[in-house]
């Protein structure tokens, strides 16, 4: 799950802090980066289960007014396709969801609940989910496109819940933006026939990506001298000091890898340091940064002191 968008983000948010913290040595860094890494694998599972509280919280609601038109001698006109959707249902019983309950899921609050409930509300007016309930469908299918549809819709940019997050996490801060896009390719993923073996997303995709993840960590760390003195002669007159920290940072951890790793063009490296210069720096951040790497990662290569695939 943890691809390398969210790494090169993370390496370069604990690289930052570890100048930041002078005293911090590496192997507590290294420490804190792992750690990171893991706390947005425990956010994945964590939004995976807020789509199994808010559907408990709508079984309850309509438990309730089921009773009160009981109590009534009332005919109530409670739907009850959204509370037998097989999706959510399927989604309960996962095996792997389940197994990180224990260690991963913190309960919701009261105040938390109630912002549950609101949700659920707006789930209710939703056109999507009107049309769902009068659908002569009726299939898996149809369960789960509700249920990518509630999660694109009303818990993506939600700042209400990124609110909630930041206060459960700090670390959760900055990941949701991508951690929502695992969350809808694990939906589309699911598969009825799989019942609750249904796999979810691995923390690392694979070895090479958790191998990547700590050598981009370190080599920016330890080349560090390197790396900057390539900025610095880029600068020419220009003092390095009076470059902004992050943009600093940003260009080390890009040249880290543009220097180490022979698989990743160039081109791709650069863009992708560029996007999060955009994101957490100054306004004028990524074109000056993009200007500095696309310079010097030309010169690195005329000169044969990097060789790329």
């Amino acid at each position: 799950m943890i691809n390398r968008e969210l790494i090169r983000l993370k390496v370069v948010q604990i690289v930052y802090a570890f100048y930041k913290n002078e005293g911090k040595t590496i192997e507590a860094a290294e420490k804190e980066f792992l750690f990171s890494l893991s706390k947005a694998y425990e956010l994945y599972h964590s939004l995976l289960q807020l789509m199994v509280s808010i559907h408990y919280i709508g079984q309850r609601m309509v438990e309730v007014q089921q009773n009160r038109a009981n109590r009534l001698h009332i005919q109530a006109d409670v739907p009850t396709k959204f509370i037998n959707n097989r999706f959510i249902a399927q989604l309960q019983k996962n095996e792997q969801l389940q197994a990180s309950q224990p260690t991963q899921i913190v309960p919701w609050s009261e105040e938390e609940q109630e912002f549950l409930r609101k949700l659920y509300v707006q789930i209710t007016e939703q056109d999507f989910y009107k049309a769902y309930l009068v659908s002569s469908e009726d299939s898996y299918e149809e369960d789960r496109e509700l249920w990518r549809k509630i999660y694109r819709h009303l818990l993506c940019n939600n700042e209400e819940l990124d609110n909630i997050l930041e206060e459960r996490c700090l670390y959760w801060n900055d990941d949701k933006v991508i951690v929502d896009t695992f969350v809808l390719k694990t939906i589309r993923r699911f598969d009825e026939a799989k019942g609750e073996k249904q796999e979810l997303l691995p923390q690392f995709r694979d070895d090479d990506d958790r191998d990547f993840a700590l050598k981009l960590f370190h080599v920016s760390i330890e080349n560090e001298t390197f790396y900057r003195e390539l900025i610095k002669e880029q600068t020419l007159h220009w003092d390095i000091e009076r470059i902004a920290s992050m943009d600093l940072v940003i260009m080390q951890v890009a040249l880290a890898e543009i220097t180490s790793f022979q698989e990743i063009p160039v081109n791709v490296s650069i863009n992708e340091y560029v996007e999060i210069a955009k994101q957490y720096s100054t306004p004028r951040s990524g074109s000056y940064i993009n200007g500095m790497l696309d310079t010097i990662a030309k010169r690195l290569l005329a000169e044969n002191k990097i060789d790329k695939a």
